[in-house]
């Protein structure tokens, strides 16, 4: 016979009333996390840690990064998985209004895919006809259409990773990036530069060092709210475990090496400390533009 859960509630309360006297709760933060997995124990439902943080530079009077970062955690018997949207945008410096297109494309790309996942969300029985794949293709092209009209003439990157259990799609155009980091100190980039000389590079025409320091640099072939036809990377990864996924601007890794892009964030306490080194790191070298990270682990 079913009862009423309001009466199973009351008498759970007087039953531990005294031995949940002293006892208070929090939520999970990264730090607990960590230090949990580190004991070697298995939390339930899996959740998504991430810290961000940002600084305009030493060199910019403004800011024209924009960041986005989404998580939660559904668990029961039948469905338990994180979902997670983290997205990194750079305005076009020395276009008009870049601070206008990185933050329209965020909140553009954001809106749509959230809303799209907002019916299965509350009803389990919805499902979702597009792929994550097709979904992120028609968001960035709502976030394409979107920063056309409210910033003509100007333009952004955007770098965006959908997570949906331990499963990552990323939509990348421009030259923020995103990149995986093994827990040991290792890595890779996940994204390629759609930028004249990461073109000439791969082409063979020039060394990663000369590439490194050629004046046209900062020079993108592709970017959002730059011409009609818009050709982003999409592609579906696991997340890397263990380790971390990092995003961020070309502020951060066009000043800081990838194998000291990879120590500050597995050699930091925890993942907010790992954004606060980096930026500082990459402000020291001489911090020439503005500087947005993101940072997320999947606890297991």
């Amino acid at each position: 016979m079913k009862k009423s859960i309001f009466s199973w509630l009351r008498k759970r309360k007087n039953k531990a009333a005294v031995a949940q006297e002293n006892v208070s709760t929090v939520p999970l933060s990264e730090r607990p996390a960590e230090q949990l997995q580190a004991k070697g124990l298995h939390l339930e439902p899996q959740q998504l840690v991430f810290a961000c943080g940002q600084s305009v530079g030493k060199q910019r009077d403004h800011n024209e990064d924009c960041v986005f970062a989404f998580s939660l955690a559904i668990g029961g018997d039948t469905r338990s998985y994180p979902l997670g949207l983290f997205v990194v945008a750079d305005g076009m410096g020395g276009h008009r209004y870049g601070e206008v297109a990185s933050s329209t494309a965020v909140r553009t790309l954001g809106g749509y895919l959230l809303k799209h996942f907002q019916p299965s969300l509350v009803d389990p029985s919805v499902s979702m006809d597009e792929s994550l794949q097709d979904l992120m293709r028609s968001a960035i092209d709502e976030a394409q259409r979107a920063v056309t009209q409210a910033a003509p003439g100007s333009g952004t990157t955007l770098t965006a990773a959908l997570v949906l259990g331990q499963q990552m799609t990323i939509g990348h155009v421009g030259d923020s990036r995103a990149y995986a980091v093994q827990s040991y100190g290792n890595g890779e980039a996940l994204t390629r530069d759609h930028s004249l000389v990461k073109r000439l590079e791969e082409l063979g025409q020039i060394s990663s060092e000369e590439a490194a320091v050629h004046p046209q640099r900062n020079v993108l072939y592709r970017a959002l709210g730059q011409g009609e036809v818009l050709e982003p990377d999409i592609f579906t990864a696991p997340f890397p475990q263990p380790g971390y996924l990092l995003l961020c601007s070309d502020g951060l890794w066009s000043v800081l090496s990838e194998s000291n892009l990879y120590k500050q964030v597995v050699g930091a306490k925890d993942l907010r400390s790992a954004c606060q080194n980096l930026i500082a790191a990459a402000n020291e070298a001489g911090g020439p533009d503005n500087i947005s990270v993101i940072i997320v682990q999947l606890t297991s």
